[in-house]
């Protein structure tokens, strides 16, 4: 048993923002309370939570443990770890492993690995077969043995047709497409935006227009067929205009959208200074756009936060500029930059910075999760907003990060996934 005092309770789901008491009893929340009375349950860990919050642990449906094919990047073990690390309780890992999460087998596999963690770790299915872009995979069959959604993340499919029977059959099993959205016709290097920086490095980079020409696709055959789509990592402003102009004519709740912390924290500019460690798809892009993201965030056009964390190991992105992969740690900075950005500068208040980053996501892949109420699972992460973290060290096995070594505002001090303490002082 553990009880929680004196936090300051935030939960979306039902509007509390109140400092209060919290007692978890066999992985459950058991009460909420004005004061929970220790001396009643003398056997059960007290947990000070004096000047913290206490909010709904974090979900991202957007992660990569790289577990089956590249686990010298990255564990299902590390990757819970770093997870937990950030205030995470949930994640959502992405099909794009070697060999790709497309048969009950390897989903089986992924399960099996996940099982030994505290936090919750749930799997997507690729939408084709090897991510080739080619033939359907079996979604019902994928469906039963576990499979959350489904994505061909990393790769985007470019085959009209084929995208349009995949939402078809997802309408019909009332599961989510989420779509990586980068048109390679529009892309020299990938991981860096067609601009003046890129140029000024010797490279022809990745045009704005892979990525707002595919989502408009995507968004007329979501209209079409029913079906429920997330898209991913939006970067450019002509993208969260897109999803804006869409959702005012959305009653069926259709057309969904992720942003990632590093969209709305950092731009082309941080290649410069950072290097191939600013490398991501799609890439960083102007202040204009990062300035569209948060907005996109403040008004709801983009409906939650996601880290896309992805592991990459020190030798791969030593490599040169156009050799080295695309991708950004994002479990364990995402709250600080989360609060820097967007809660600190005005943007958002901090009960909508859970909000994308707890409940929605939740809500959106109907998970059980997102809330704290009596009788819900007791997964939680206690933040300061006071306190700051200085990043010189990561819980996951790789270090591809920018913001290694520097200090950011907020510190997770609990995490707790299921009544377990999973990430503590």
């Amino acid at each position: 048993m553990i009880i929680i005092k004196n936090a300051h309770l935030l939960s979306p789901a039902s509007g509390t923002d109140k400092v209060t008491d919290i007692r978890i009893d066999d992985g459950i929340i058991a009460d909420i309370s004005e004061h929970i009375s220790s001396e009643d349950f003398p056997d059960a860990k007290i947990i000070d939570a004096s000047g913290l919050y206490a909010a709904p642990g974090f979900v991202d449906v957007h992660t990569h443990f790289r577990d089956p094919g590249f686990t010298e990047k990255e564990t299902i073990h590390t990757g819970a770890r770093a997870a937990a690390a950030g205030g995470y309780t949930t994640v959502v890992c992405m099909a794009n492993t070697s060999p790709a999460v497309d048969s009950k087998e390897t989903l089986s596999y992924v399960y099996r690995e996940a099982s030994e963690e505290k936090i919750h770790i749930l799997q997507d299915a690729a939408i084709t077969v090897g991510r080739a872009g080619k033939k359907l995979v079996d979604m019902e069959a994928l469906m039963t043995a576990g499979a959350l959604a489904f994505t061909d993340d990393g790769t985007p499919i470019m085959d009209e047709t084929l995208v349009e029977k995949a939402m078809k059959k997802a309408a019909e099993l009332n599961t989510i497409l989420s779509f990586h959205e980068e048109d390679p016709k529009y892309i020299g290097t990938a991981g860096y935006n067609a601009g003046p920086v890129a140029e000024s490095l010797g490279i022809n980079g990745a045009d704005r227009k892979a990525e707002y020409t595919m989502v408009e696709r995507d968004i007329a055959l979501a209209f079409k067929t029913g079906c429920r789509i997330d898209i991913q990592h939006v970067s450019a402003a002509e993208t969260v205009q897109l999803i804006r102009d869409a959702k005012k004519n959305d009653p069926q709740d259709l057309i969904h959208a992720e942003a990632t912390p590093n969209h709305f924290s950092m731009t082309e500019e941080a290649v410069l200074e950072y290097g191939t460690l600013a490398k991501i798809n799609p890439p960083l892009r102007t202040e204009a756009d990062r300035q569209a993201i948060i907005q996109g965030l403040a008004d709801g056009t983009i409906d939650l936060i996601a880290t896309d964390h992805a592991p990459h190991t020190s030798s791969e992105k030593e490599k040169p500029l156009t050799e080295a992969p695309s991708g950004i740690l994002g479990l364990e900075t995402a709250f600080s930059l989360g609060l820097k950005n967007l809660v600190l500068s005005g943007h958002l208040s901090l009960m909508d910075l859970v909000r994308r980053m707890s409940t929605a996501p939740a809500e959106l892949y109907h998970l059980d999760a997102g809330r704290i109420e009596v009788g819900m699972p007791a997964d939680l992460v206690i933040f300061s907003t006071e306190n700051s973290t200085t990043y010189n060290h990561f819980e996951s096995r790789s270090s591809n990060s920018p913001y290694l070594g520097l200090t950011l505002p907020g510190s997770v001090e609990y995490t707790i996934a299921g009544g377990f303490i999973v990430k503590s002082p």
